[in-house]
């Protein structure tokens, strides 16, 4: 192993540019050569690789996004596509390559394993909808976020005695509604896992109401359905003084918090080590904050689950 390569793919998310940086600089370290790969695996396929120096990621730790950019390339779902993956990867002499990004990154990752180059998959997605790890790279960041939307609306709600609905990310994978609802006070929270019941949910804010309270904020993850149309359907019940907040790409963006920081170094620095071992085909994540790996091919074929006991204590503490 001389030459490694590394790449971001699909959704950003704030700590990419961190977890770049040690694989970088621990690869360096390690007497390796690294090389950059811009705009994912269309820049693979695209021969768009330039090698990176110490320098290379100076001043990026705390930057959201990724300098290496990041773009949707279906097309490597196909044999051709990865075939010439593979032959950029052997024209520049890159004999193991890292791939940060979410499920669909972690299928390109693993096709390439299969094809007998070594990858490693990081979780680089603000969904925390990853199997293998507690904790993917962005979503804590983005919680804050978030939750700090959430207070600043709560003020307005209070102020104008209102029903706010806050629509937040979450196609699949209800985590980022959960955790910034029940941080936030939510009287509601609306996740793709869980079955709602909107009788339930109106009488929880009529109760609200008698006891003579002003306002309500309800969480929505847009994986269910859009704010909008869960304000619709409330209106069916009455005249709630319903608000919209759709927070939209916000949540991707900023710089991230200590512990994406942190995550994302120790990630980083692991998945150079384990090419080190020449090993592929594995994904790196943590688990009761100790960094592990697991199989990327067993990864896929697990499911995210959504933690039901966090779920129902958010349900008791919104009475």
């Amino acid at each position: 192993m001389k030459r490694i390569a590394i790449l971001t793919s699909g959704g950003d998310a704030p700590g990419m540019n961190a977890a770049a940086r040690a694989v970088v600089r621990k690869a360096i370290y390690e007497g390796l050569e690294v090389y950059g790969i811009n705009y994912g695996f269309l820049g693979l396929v695209n021969g768009n690789i330039h090698k990176l120096e110490l320098g290379s990621v100076g001043d990026k730790v705390q930057r959201g996004g990724t300098f290496l950019y990041s773009a949707r390339y279906p097309e490597f779902a196909t044999e051709e596509g990865q075939l010439k993956g593979i032959e950029q990867l052997k024209k520049h002499e890159i004999d193991g390559l890292v791939v940060i990004g979410g499920d669909g990154s972690y299928h390109g990752a693993e096709a390439l394993t299969k094809r007998g180059f070594p990858t490693i998959g990081i979780p680089g997605t603000i969904d925390n909808d990853i199997s293998g790890t507690d904790f993917t790279i962005g979503f804590d960041t983005a919680l804050n976020t978030v939750l700090d939307a959430l207070d600043k609306i709560r003020d307005t709600a209070t102020s104008h005695e209102r029903t706010f609905i806050i629509e937040v990310m979450g196609r699949d994978a209800g985590d980022i509604a959960l955790w910034s609802g029940l941080a936030g006070g939510a009287e509601a929270i609306i996740v793709p896992e869980e079955k709602f019941n909107m009788d339930d949910i109106v009488g929880r804010l009529n109760k609200g109401r008698e006891r003579g309270k002003k306002h309500s904020i309800i969480v929505v993850a847009e994986g269910v359905m859009s704010g909008n149309e869960f304000a619709s359907r409330l209106a069916e019940y009455g005249d709630y003084h319903a608000r919209v907040t759709v927070l939209g790409h916000v949540q991707r963006g900023g710089s991230p918090t200590a512990f994406d920081r942190v995550l994302a170094s120790r990630l980083g620095a692991r998945a150079v080590d384990l090419l080190l071992e020449n090993r592929g085909g594995l994904a790196v994540g943590i688990r009761e904050n100790k960094i592990v790996e697991n199989n990327i091919t067993e990864i896929l074929k697990e499911k995210h689950h959504l933690d039901d006991d966090m779920f129902k204590l958010a349900s008791i503490l919104s009475i």
